[in-house]
């Protein structure tokens, strides 16, 4: 089976010591050095809030990553959109930045936890390998989103009760970059010129996954931060797609967290703050400053602690540049992904950058 496209997503971490400017001048150094790795796309997440991440606004790296880059596809993965949100404003962003940077621009929308609650709670189901690929017990984001944090966060980031349902909202945003909204001397549009931005939706279960179907829309699943919904939501999707004037038969992304280096041992101890990372996250905290190896090895754990992680950390892929690309290659056919996109954090920005570097060249020999 021929190499597969890859793309990356950034979180734009901050590491322990350093300072949100030192972030984004890494990011900058990623996009053009990913570019030249022969990546296809680059995309932003969105979080906020956190003092570890600050990819608080992916309209604004994407303008940052366009003035730094040439060619890479630059996109979101994803906005989170919520009931509150104001779709007209999502829309007229990423056309004008398909005017600055006509043909590389990607949409990606997911539906924000903060305003729906938190994703809905999955199935219990045992953990089982399809594939080779492993496939954890569901995680059950209560905890997460019952924090007091996350109340002060619904509180800044929506207003208001009720709003249109995710579906209408991204409907709506499709006829805006599109034929417009309204009729007649009412009707709104966006005159796009081209294309326009290409629309996505990302998620980690059914809903999302059908809606896209249904839309022929392009779809990304989320196996780096949520594994045990990687197979059911690409099943979901592909089972209702619809063609479109967008997309004539289903595209599948799948996202993997990754670090390679030139030894596995070097790359399992790169990879050392990721535990402690997560499990920031997932105590409702907040994602911290990424950790280094040393400071990361004299953090107390409890056995609670452990089983709160424990199915990022096992589908992690980490070692070498061959090794990685070795479980690349089965989340690919496990999946049948269409494209891959790479999430890397790392205490050291160049060390995440060779990592990246590292990948990209293995996976060209393999093609």
């Amino acid at each position: 089976m021929t190499a597969i496209p890859l793309g990356i997503l950034d979180l734009v971490p901050v590491s322990s010591g350093s300072s949100p400017s030192d972030a984004v001048t890494a990011t900058l150094d990623l996009v053009r050095r990913a570019e030249a790795a022969g990546y296809a796309r680059y995309w932003f997440a969105e979080h906020h809030f956190n003092p570890g991440v600050i990819g608080s606004s992916p309209a604004a790296l994407i303008a940052l990553a366009g003035g730094v880059s040439e060619r890479i596809r630059l996109g979101s993965g994803a906005i989170q959109l919520g009931p509150q949100s104001t779709e007209a404003t999502i829309a007229e962003e990423f056309a004008l930045l398909d005017a600055a940077l006509p043909g590389r621009i990607d949409l990606g929308i997911g539906r924000s936890g903060l305003a729906t609650g938190g994703p809905s709670a999955p199935e219990t189901a045992p953990e089982t390998v399809t594939g080779g690929l492993l496939i954890p017990e569901p995680f059950r984001f209560e905890r997460v989103f019952a924090a007091p944090k996350f109340r002060t966060l619904g509180a800044l980031l929506t207003r208001g009760e009720g709003g249109p349902a995710f579906a209408d909202q991204v409907e709506t945003i499709l006829a805006l970059l599109g034929g417009g909204v309204g009729d007649g001397d009412e009707r709104v549009a966006l005159g796009v010129d081209g294309s326009g931005p290409e629309l996505r939706l990302f998620g980690s279960g059914t809903l999302t996954a059908r809606l896209a179907g249904r839309l022929g829309l392009p779809f990304a699943a989320n196996y780096h931060s949520a594994p045990s919904g990687v197979l059911i939501s690409v099943e979901g999707y592909r089972s209702s797609f619809v063609p479109s004037d967008r997309l004539a038969q289903p595209h599948v992304v799948v996202s993997a967290d990754v670090v390679a280096a030139g030894t596995s041992d070097r790359a399992h101890e790169l990879a050392t703050g990721y535990g402690a990372w997560v499990r920031s996250i997932r105590t409702g905290a907040g994602a911290i400053p990424y950790p280094s190896p040393a400071e990361a090895a004299r953090l107390p754990w409890t056995d609670e602690d452990r089983r709160l992680v424990d199915d990022r950390v096992r589908t992690r892929f980490v070692g070498t540049a061959v090794e990685v690309a070795d479980r690349l290659e089965t989340l690919r056919d496990a999946t049948g992904a269409d494209e891959l996109v790479l999430t890397t954090i790392t205490h050291d920005p160049d060390a995440r950058a060779a990592s990246h570097e590292a990948i990209a060249r293995e996976w060209v020999r393999r093609g």
